[in-house]
């Protein structure tokens, strides 16, 4: 399993700023090892956010997203204490879900 999202989440003014660090490979399946052989496509590619378990992002990516990306956005009406999920999956099948509580 995939390393653990960092997630921060700070309200501010009746919304919260979430910035979430992946750590994830995000190979495109376009570089060679030393090899010369191919390396294999592997990225993310489904990214959704829950406030309080209601929706509130969704995204689909490609290969082209960097190494380890990074995600800012801004959630209307969070406060204090209020719940933030992450979820991403990848091309092989593979997920990753973490939380954090907004502060």
């Amino acid at each position: 399993m995939a390393d653990p999202m960092r997630i921060r989440a700070q309200a501010a003014g009746g919304n919260a700023t979430v910035r979430v660090l992946m750590a994830h490979e995000m190979e495109t399946g376009q570089r060679k090892d030393a090899a010369g052989k191919i390396i294999p496509a592997w990225h993310i590619t489904e990214v959704s956010a829950t406030h309080n378990g209601k929706a509130v992002l969704t995204a689909e990516w490609g290969p082209a997203v960097a190494k380890n990306p990074f995600l800012q956005f801004n959630v209307k009406g969070a406060k204090a204490g209020d719940k933030i999920s992450v979820n991403w999956k990848d091309n092989r099948g593979d997920s990753r879900t973490d939380e954090a509580t907004v502060s």
